[in-house]
């Protein structure tokens, strides 16, 4: 151990403080405290840091002489005049704040202000869940535009933001740009941006979970840059196209088996864009129809025969 202390590393500012704790043996009086850096949570968990702290061990204090020695010292000698006053005491002052007790008081800031953000996120990704009937995406309330922008401006404004993005969650993908029509006949164009490179799985996240919050930044970061709001899908090596495939595929084949057993069948909870594209390929099925139930995660579509 050098004598600037050692390094601790931990999820949080305290974890690592209580792992040097340990591995010392020593506690919060007998060292000194130095915050390197407070680690960094990534983006959806990707490119996360620990936090690390610098633990210095404070000189051992002077040891006090033994009642066996203070017998044998000679008194000192009374002085010849008289003894001064003793000069008053310095007002006390308040000790300053531990610095992990200060660290500990901004890390509880961080959390709550990073709830207020959720909260405002849940709040405004409301007005962006698309209806599950077929209908055309609702969109948040309207903003005032702060200028016309052509689809070119748009693409390459969007394709640089999101390949910032990507570039700083330590992937390297190249982004493509192609306006398309919508698939549901409402003759909506909307901007598809498509990430194209090596292992880009994890940008895709359980059942596009990671996908679909990167499409919500960049729509977020567009429209609040144009002040209007514009159509943009994410997909990432054409993973939507398949998805899509699948499900239209799962959704005709329950189908067939509601027409052939006379039963109901429910599959499995979905989210709200997947839910939509079940209900758009069975809406003009001649012998079923579809309706969901739940809530949440745990919203599910329902095949149901026609009586």
């Amino acid at each position: 151990m050098s004598d600037r202390g050692s390094e601790y590393t931990g999820k949080s500012v305290d974890e690592a403080i209580a792992d040097g704790l340990a591995a010392l043996r020593l506690n919060r009086d007998q060292v000194e405290i130095e915050i390197v850096s407070r680690g960094s949570r990534g983006i959806f968990g990707l490119g996360s840091e620990p936090a690390r702290v610098r633990i210095t061990p404070r000189p051992a204090p002077p040891a006090k002489p033994s009642a066996s020695a203070k017998a044998a010292t000679p008194p000192a000698p009374a002085p010849a005049a008289a003894a001064q006053p003793a000069p008053a005491p310095a007002p006390s002052r308040p000790a300053p704040q531990e610095p992990v007790a200060a660290a500990r008081d901004e890390e509880r800031a961080e959390e709550r202000a990073e709830e207020s953000a959720e909260e405002r996120d849940e709040a405004w990704d409301a007005g962006w869940d698309e209806e599950e009937a077929g209908a055309e995406p609702s969109a948040p309330r309207p903003l005032e535009p702060m200028a016309d922008v052509g689809d070119e401006e748009l693409a390459a404004m969007a394709a640089e933001m999101l390949a910032e993005m990507v570039r700083l969650m330590g992937f390297e993908a190249q982004v493509t740009t192609e306006w398309q029509d919508d698939d549901d006949d409402s003759g909506e164009r909307f901007l598809l941006l498509e990430l194209q490179g090596r292992e880009l799985g994890a940008l895709i996240g359980r059942r596009g979970e990671t996908l679909s919050a990167i499409q919500y930044l960049v729509r977020l970061m567009v429209n609040q840059r144009l002040r209007q709001w514009k159509n943009i899908v994410v997909d990432v090596e054409h993973y939507k196209e398949r998805r899509v495939a699948q499900l239209t595929q799962l959704a005709q084949r329950m189908a067939d088996q509601v027409v052939a057993s006379g039963r109901a069948v429910s599959l499995e909870p979905m989210p709200a864009n997947e839910r939509r594209i079940v209900h758009i390929a069975l809406r003009d099925h001649p012998s079923v129809y579809t309706q969901s139930s739940g809530e949440g995660d745990r919203r599910k579509v329902h095949i149901v025969a026609k009586s």
